[in-house]
């Protein structure tokens, strides 16, 4: 028995739509760089990144669409930066100020719906299958917080629209900046199918690269691999891949969602073998975990060093202090100390990661509230 939709006129089986769920994904462009234009006309129309100082080791938080023209992004060592744009205008960044419009823009969110799950400052999914104004479409929804954001900050988002976060999440990234882009679930399989792997979210450079050695270099390849395959091959994440080459993801928006630590890693394309490089590249990692305390305004007591090796072995090393730390300088002395502890052996490292857990700010230990309703007839 087939049952009608009005997702672009196409017809959906009984049980396909029991389980289907209205994602929206809501990313604002450029966010901090984005609010530095809107602030200082000066640095309108210009290169510019949100960051620390090339002098001082820091990293890019966030560059503006003309500074990415030339190649730059978040996560960037400073210093590299600089060198692809040398008329490139550093902006310290204002956490206090960007939290402050993140705030209005949640408010705005929560006028359709408290399913609410803020991933960052600039980034939320929310699940409309019910929504507080009862408006059917959620695409609807999507160009009504678009509209309220722009009119109450002066600042664009793009929105992302599907069945679930994964594909919402890739929806949003399609037609950036200032856009709108939904992919109704007659589409999904074939969407994922047919998206180069590098553009998976999740995905990164060092992973794509691992599944092109694979001969995987499309959803539709990917979809090929077995559940055994792709596990034996990335581990734990295998069995990830395997469900969103499907275009299945049943994550639910968790609302109030519990955060437990705040870090950073990075996967290098060309594994580290030498020592004092690593040690450059492990301090702009915990230059990047300071700016993200910052962001959350916490601290944490416990530091652990995560380092991977060109065999794919894993290690950790741990360390709780008695006060909570977020200092860049405490935070690397900790991370270089752990690291100077392990007994490398010649080997080469592929991975680099910082995180600190036991925070100690009582907003980020909110009881996880879980989606109320489940599915209904689903219009998008």
């Amino acid at each position: 028995m087939k049952s009608e939709t009005a997702c672009g006129g196409a017809t959906l089986g009984q049980e396909s739509v029991a389980r289907t769920r209205k994602i929206v994904h809501v990313d604002m462009d450029a966010f901090y760089a984005s609010v530095e234009q809107r602030d200082n006309p000066r640095y309108r129309g210009k290169p510019l990144v949100v960051g620390g100082s090339p002098n001082q080791r820091g990293v890019v938080a966030a560059a503006s669409y003309e500074a990415r023209k030339f190649g730059i992004h978040s996560a960037m060592p400073s210093v590299t930066a600089f060198a692809k744009c040398p008329g490139l205008i550093f902006v310290r960044p204002r956490f206090d100020v960007y939290r402050e419009i993140s705030a209005a823009i949640h408010a705005i969110f929560k006028h359709y719906s408290d399913l609410v799950e803020g991933v960052a400052l600039d980034e939320a999914y929310l699940d409309v299958t019910e929504n507080k104004q009862n408006i059917t479409y959620a695409s609807t929804i999507a160009r009504h917080i678009k509209t309220a954001i722009f009119q109450e900050t002066q600042l664009t988002a793009t929105a992302g629209v599907s069945i679930n976060k994964f594909l919402a999440k890739m929806a949003s990234g399609q037609n950036k900046p200032n856009g709108l882009t939904v992919i109704l679930p007659e589409d999904a399989i074939a969407f994922v199918e047919d998206l180069p792997i590098e553009k998976f979210h999740s995905i990164g450079e060092v992973t794509a690269a691992k599944m092109h050695s694979l001969s995987i270099h499309t959803g539709a390849d990917l979809k090929g691999r077995s559940l055994l395959e792709l596990t034996h091959h990335f581990g734990k994440a295998g069995q990830y891949y395997y469900k969103i080459a499907r275009a299945e993801d049943d994550r639910p928006v968790e609302a109030n969602r519990v955060r437990k630590s705040i870090g950073a890693e990075t996967s290098f394309a060309q594994d580290l073998s030498d020592y004092s490089e690593m040690l450059q590249e492990l301090e702009q990692i915990a230059s990047f975990v300071e700016q993200r305390l910052e962001q959350h305004e916490t601290r944490g007591r416990t530091l652990t060093l995560k380092v991977k090796f060109s065999d794919y072995q894993q290690l950790t090393r741990s360390k709780t202090m008695l006060a909570p730390i977020s200092e860049l300088s405490t935070i690397f002395e900790i991370a270089k100390a752990l690291f100077l502890s392990i007994e490398l052996e010649n080997r080469s490292i592929r991975l680099l990661g910082i995180s600190l857990s036991n925070l100690d700010n009582a907003k980020h230990t909110q009881v996880i509230q879980l989606p109320l309703f489940q599915n209904a007839g689903i219009i998008f």
